[in-house]
């Protein structure tokens, strides 16, 4: 399980420190990829298996299903940790989710997400001003 929040440097090659309680689960294998909200997605091999075999169902004919199978799979790769536990993000997936220097880390139970830390602030600033609302409309679902 993922929870927290961290804060690390981007260093000048493209890494970004995995904290140490999440190396363990990934070095058994991981997948980074385009997230949602402009952030990154990181998964286990194993949940990563789960998220892509829901994608690979998605409804080839529905356009939105189309673009969020290719948000997803065509953006992903597999996360590679030195012994440092630094994590190498690809330009590519730094330009989408505009990360400059630091980068939050944070925990989300079976993926991490990767942030640039100013819209981190941002997000969770306008998240927390709306959570009573959000707690209310997720009610319905038992949240």
């Amino acid at each position: 399980m993922f929870i927290g929040e961290y804060h690390h440097a981007l260093d000048d090659k493209g890494r970004v420190q995995i904290p140490v309680k999440f190396r363990l689960d990934l070095q058994k294998g991981a997948v980074m990829t385009r997230g949602l909200d402009r952030c990154l997605f990181v998964y286990t091999k194993k949940e990563w298996q789960v998220m892509a075999e829901k994608l690979a169902k998605l409804p080839i004919a529905k356009a939105n299903s189309r673009a969020f199978a290719r948000l997803m799979l065509a953006g992903a790769m597999e996360l590679e940790m030195d012994k440092q536990g630094r994590a190498v993000l690809p330009e590519y997936l730094r330009q989408y989710a505009g990360l400059k220097k630091m980068v939050v880390v944070a925990g989300l139970y079976n993926r991490l997400e990767l942030w640039d830390r100013d819209a981190w602030e941002r997000y969770r600033s306008g998240t927390e001003k709306q959570s009573g609302d959000i707690a209310e409309a997720l009610s319905e679902l038992g949240v």
